[in-house]
Formats: C-alpha cells, structure tokens, sequence
C-alpha cells in the first residue's frame, strides 16, 4: 500500500521559501510575508525544538504540513509556550458592559466599554493556522491535521505548557486588510497603521502600554463600522471557531487591540484533543491490519514520532489499529514515518 501522500513536521531551514510563498495567503505577525521575518520565525523555532533557547516560556514551535509528492509546504501551524512574560505583556481590551438607567426618563442603556489590560504570567497561545488555498476543499481534511497537530504536541509536552491555551482568531477585516477598529482606536492614540503597529507589536509592546489611554473607552462612542467588528469572527476563521468551541473553548470576552478578533481560551487539561492524545508502544508492523492480533477496528489517527535530530518529529494521518496494549501500522507508513518497533509513538483520533 502506497505511503501517505502528505506529511507534517517541523519547519526547517530547508522551508523558507515554501514558507514564505505560504505566507501571503495570511501575512500577519504569526506569519509575515517578508523573508527576514520567516527566516526569524524558523530559527526560533529550529532553536526551540534543539532547546537552544532554555526558558520554555520563549519557545515557539512551527509545523508545516508538505505534500511529499510535489514536494512543496501547503500548511502550517504553530504553538508559543507562553503569550505575556515581564518583558512582552499579553496586551488585550476586556469587553465589558456597563449599564445606565434614568428614573426621570425611565430609560435604560447598556453600553459596552473597551478597557486595557495586561498579562505578565499569561497563557499558552496556539496560532499560525494557514492552508494553501489550493489544498483547503482536499478529502484528506488536511486543515484538521495541521490544526490537530499543535494539540497532540501540548499533550507530548503538557509539562512545558501553560495552564490556560489561547487562541486569537482574525476579525472581520477589509479586503485590503483594514482594521476599522485600530482607525477607529488605536491610529488616533500611537499614529501608526495597523500594518505598522500589528509588526512592531512582535518585538515591542511598549508603545502600546505608553499611549494606550488607561481609562475605560465607551464602545458606543465609536463609529459603527468599528462597534460592529468588536468580538466578531471573520469569514476566514469561522470553521477555526466551531472546532474551538468543539473541543472546549470559550469566548473570554477580551479582544486583540489592534484589529478587534475575539480571544478564545481553555483550560489545558479539558481540552477534550489533549485529552485523547496518547502514548503507544508501537506493538508489530504489518502488511494488512486485518492482521492485527486484537478485535479493535482499525481508525484513521494523526500519529506522531518523534526524533532527536531533524526534522525532530514527523506526524501523518494514517489508519492504524489502537488499544490499551499499544498500535499496529501498516509497513508502508511505519517506513514513512521512520518509526520502529517497540518505540513510543502519540495518536490522536481524526474521526
């Protein structure tokens, strides 16, 4: 039986101009389109994976999702160990409301107000979602293996990770990319585009913390292009929405300052695909799974090994049979896989 057709690992160096191809069908701070920066995402990354970099709270880990036939990235992901540390707060606006009513008028109101906030312990955030548009409508549910990926990894290395996962899906924005929330907000207090400050934001947050006004800032007073944004889910991230409330995410009623996406957050040990995910002894490899010795069905998992080198771990979408002794895979993906028997592999259920 023919090997899967496409794989995900680690980003590699080898990755920078798929990835940066890639990167225009999103070109935001998790992903810019702009060499310099996908050449600074991939060291980090490669440095977190080799533990270059000590603190796991600096670590950023990157995955990409290749099609091993044309040989070419058409997806990728990431997870950060901790968004918000003492030198780089977690900077949002609590969406909050506040209600008036008048006697004399009999008249009630509820305006919701935008409030700053910051985090200096914060959350583990998961980001960096992207498929090539050409793959997106593929049968192989490609966008569920590159987005399944990151929690199978929090599960591997639960003890590196927060307690708390995050994740900021994009607003509602216009086609060339306008946030009417930062014209609205943000451009009248820093005199920066949102293109500007959404880039300077990965390296610097204290123009932020600087001349963000502290007060509370009544929503109401916005104009309604900006109000109507506020919390909102763009068309792009909607199928990301429902899978996040699917597994255990809720809508923390805090928005990102510079365009208004909604953050969504979890606690880490209910997130029901970290919960699934397990550790395998990889048990025999098999030329049929009809052979294998235990009654279990065979399913289709994403299965993960891990190396000590590069590309230092490779996950695929295979069908395989799981129980409590351990897994059974096909000779085929076990080769492809590089995985060997007796070794440690994590599943993690894709239907």
């Amino acid at each position: 039986m023919e090997p899967a057709r496409y794989e995900i690992r680690a980003v590699l160096p080898s990755d920078e101009d798929g990835l940066l191809e890639l990167s225009r069908h999103l070109d935001t701070v998790n992903l810019p389109h702009d060499r310099d920066g996908v050449r600074e995402i991939i060291e980090h990354s490669v440095q977190s994976f080799e533990e270059r970099i000590t603190d796991p709270r600096r670590r950023q880990w990157v995955f990409v999702l290749r099609d091993r036939v044309r040989e070419r990235v058409i997806g990728s992901s990431l997870v950060v160990g901790q968004l918000g540390r003492r030198d780089a707060p977690y900077i949002y606006l609590d969406v909050l409301t506040d209600e008036k009513y008048s006697s004399t008028l009999d008249r009630h109101f509820a305006h919701p107000v935008l409030r700053v906030g910051y985090s200096y312990d914060g959350p583990t955030e998961i980001g960096g979602l992207v498929m090539h548009p050409d793959y997106r409508q593929a049968p192989e549910r490609l966008g569920t293996m590159i987005s399944y990926v990151r929690f199978l990894f929090i599960a591997i290395y639960r003890d590196l990770m927060r307690s708390e996962i995050l994740a900021e899906l994009l607003p509602p924005l216009e086609p060339d990319g306008t946030s009417h929330l930062w014209e609205a907000l943000g451009r009248k207090f820093t005199g920066l585009t949102y293109s500007e400050a959404d880039r300077l934001s990965k390296r610097n947050k204290e123009f932020v913390r600087s001349l963000w006004p502290e007060a509370a800032i009544y929503a109401s007073l916005l104009p309604a292009e900006a109000q109507s944004v506020i919390g909102k889910v763009g068309p792009q991230t909607r199928g990301v929405e429902k899978l996040l409330r699917r597994i255990g995410f809720d809508y923390a009623y805090r928005i990102d300052p510079f365009d208004g996406g909604p953050h969504f957050v979890a606690p880490t040990d209910r997130i029901t695909l970290v919960q699934q995910s397990r550790a395998l002894r990889l048990r025999a490899i098999l030329g049929s799974l009809d052979e294998s010795p235990v009654p279990d069905r065979p399913r289709r998992h994403l299965v993960v090994n891990e190396h000590d080198g590069p590309p230092y771990l490779r996950a695929m979408s295979v069908m395989s049979v799981v129980s409590d002794e351990g897994i059974w895979l096909l000779a085929s993906d076990s080769e492809a896989l590089e995985a060997k028997l007796g070794e440690t592999l994590w599943a993690l259920p894709l239907d």
